[in-house]
Parts: C-alpha cells; sequence; structure tokens
C-alpha cells in the first residue's frame, strides 16, 4: 500500500474518531464503567482533552509570570517569554512523537488509538505540573 493512502486512511480515521469523541451519545458513555474498545477509545480522547484543557490554562499563567520577569530587565536583557515559547513547542512535539510511537504497541488494532491518548494526557499532566512550578518559582 502507498505512502499516500496510508496518510489518507490514517486521516480519514483521526477525523471520524475526533467526530464520535465530541459527538454527543446516545446512551451517555460511562467513562467509569467503559465496557468496549470503542468507549475505552472516547473516554481516554476525553481524559486528554481535560488534561490539555488544564494544560493551556496552566499555560497562560507561566506565560504572564514570564511576561512580569521580562518586565524587570532591559530590553535587550530578556527572553523568558520567548525561551518558554521555545520549549513548549519542542515539548508538544515531544510528547505527540513519543505517544503515537508508545501506539505502536497496538499498531492498526483497536486499542491504538486509546494508548496514544492516554500517553498523550499522562505527558500532559506532568507537563501541567512542570509549568507550575516554573511560574511559582518565578514568583518568589
Amino acid at each position: 500500500m502507498s505512502n499516500w493512502l496510508m496518510a489518507g486512511i490514517a486521516l480519514v480515521a483521526t477525523l471520524g474518531f475526533s467526530g464520535l469523541a465530541t459527538a454527543e451519545e446516545d446512551p451517555p458513555i460511562d467513562c467509569d464503567n467503559a465496557q468496549v474498545q470503542a468507549e475505552m477509545n472516547i473516554c481516554a480522547y476525553r481524559d486528554f482533552e481535560a488534561a490539555d484543557k488544564e494544560l493551556n490554562a496552566q499555560y497562560k499563567k507561566t506565560r504572564a509570570a514570564m511576561v512580569e520577569m521580562d518586565a524587570m530587565y532591559e530590553p535587550e536583557q530578556r527572553g523568558a517569554e520567548k525561551a518558554l515559547l521555545k520549549a513548549q513547542r519542542a515539548w508538544i512535539e515531544y510528547r505527540d512523537g513519543h505517544c503515537e510511537a508508545y501506539g505502536f504497541e497496538a499498531h492498526l488494532g483497536s486499542m491504538e488509538p486509546m494508548l496514544v491518548s492516554g500517553c498523550q494526557a499522562e505527558l500532559t499532566r506532568t507537563r501541567t505540573r512542570e509549568l507550575k512550578a516554573l511560574a511559582e518559582g518565578m514568583a518568589n
């Protein structure tokens, strides 16, 4: 199978999966008692979405702390906010690449999306704690 065809299949699967995760269910999925793989995949994705929302809120706080730090210096000495942005972009690339690789444990299997989303949620929560500690360090 060509790389282009595989990429197209992956894109359709991703779009379909994201649509499932945000659609209204009838009946609603009980993520504390998910029984089938499709439900587990949706619940893992929702968990990642919640973790990502927390990360984004903390990133805004940490960025504000970096802006405050930069304000203490002359313009040519500033760079805290720029360094944070550089680090965050690199971290996102790392997280997504690492979790994609992690998903290969069940590559093309029905549980691959759950593994990827679970990995992303775990790494995202860790990064949120790191950003919080960084912001608190700037405040001291």
